[in-house]
C-alpha cells in the first residue's frame, strides 16, 4: 500500500476508534508509522486528511449497498437498501456520525451523492410498478429519515460510556424500517 493509501486507512481506524472530535494527525502519523511532514506533504493539513478519510469511507459504503441490493422486486431492494444503510451505522458508528456531519455540512462527497440517487431510483422503480403509497419526493425523505434515525440510535450507544451502552432493540429498529416500508408502499 502507498503512504496516501496507507494514511487514509490509518485515519478511517482512528475515526472508527475514537470519532471525529478524538481525531489526532499524531495518532495517525503513529498508526502509519510516519513522520508529520509526510502527511502534510500528502494531505495539506488534518482536514485534508479527514475529508479525504471520509470520501474513502463514502466509497466503502456505496460499493457495499452496491453489493447488498440483490433482488430485482424495488420493494425488496428498498428494504435492503435501508438494513444495509443502518448495518454500516451498527458497525461503524462513530466513522458514520463524521461521514454524516461532512455530509450536512455540505462537503462535495460524489459517493454519498451517488447513494442518495440510488435511493431515488429504487423509489422511481417501485413508482413504475405501481406500488408507491405518496409522491416519489416524500417517499425518498421517509426513507432517507428513517435509515438516519434507526442509525443514530446505534450512534447514541457508542457515545455512551461502555458501561452504560447498550445496542439498540432489533424489534424497534425493525419496526421503524417496517413503518417507514409501510408509509411508502401500497400492499400487494
Amino acid at each position: 500500500m502507498d503512504t496516501y493509501s496507507t494514511l487514509v486507512a490509518a485515519a478511517l481506524k482512528v475515526l472508527e476508534e475514537k470519532g471525529e472530535a478524538q481525531f489526532s494527525t499524531r495518532a495517525v502519523c503513529a498508526m502509519a508509522n510516519v513522520t508529520a511532514p509526510t502527511l502534510y506533504h500528502h494531505f495539506g493539513n488534518a482536514d485534508g486528511l479527514l475529508s479525504a478519510a471520509i470520501a474513502k469511507a463514502f466509497e466503502q459504503f456505496l460499493a457495499g449497498k452496491k453489493a447488498a441490493i440483490q433482488s430485482s422486486d424495488p420493494v425488496v431492494a428498498l428494504k435492503q437498501g435501508w438494513d444495509n444503510y443502518v448495518s454500516f451505522a451498527a458497525k461503524r458508528p462513530r466513522l458514520y456520525a463524521a461521514m454524516l456531519a461532512r455530509f450536512l455540512q455540505g462537503a462535495d462527497l460524489p459517493a454519498a451523492r451517488q447513494a442518495f440517487e440510488m435511493l431515488g431510483q429504487r423509489i422511481a422503480a417501485i413508482e413504475a410498478v405501481g406500488r408507491l403509497a405518496i409522491p416519489p419526493e416524500a417517499a425518498i425523505h421517509v426513507a432517507w429519515a428513517s435509515a438516519n434515525a434507526a442509525a443514530l440510535l446505534y450512534v447514541t450507544a457508542a457515545a455512551q460510556s461502555p458501561h452504560q451502552q447498550r445496542r439498540p432493540d432489533a424489534a424497534v429498529v425493525a419496526s421503524m424500517r417496517n413503518n417507514a416500508i409501510r408509509s411508502i408502499c401500497t400492499p400487494r
